[in-house]
């Protein structure tokens, strides 16, 4: 079952579809059909990739801001004992 479409319905379809279009143009409609599946597909992918990028930036970028943050404390101490002992 395909889509929720049984053998009969799909012979059905593709009977309607020959009658209506020929059989010279089905292979014409095939091929544009896989064509718009094929840049759908592509697109999809492209999506998916953009998304994945951009959270590995967001993540970097919370890294690299937990890192200033450690040296800043580090900073902020070592000043703190050389103005100790001065």
């Amino acid at each position: 079952m395909f889509l929720f479409i049984g053998a009969s319905e799909i012979f059905f379809i593709l009977l309607i579809v020959l009658l209506f279009f020929g059989a010279d143009s089905i292979p014409e409609i095939a091929r544009g059909l896989g064509r718009g599946i094929y840049e759908i597909r592509r697109a999809t992918q492209d999506i998916k990739n953009e998304i994945t990028k951009s959270a590995q930036e967001v993540i970097e970028k919370e890294e690299i801001a937990e890192q200033a943050e450690t040296i800043r404390k580090l900073k902020d101490e070592i000043e703190g004992t050389i103005s100790r002992k001065r």
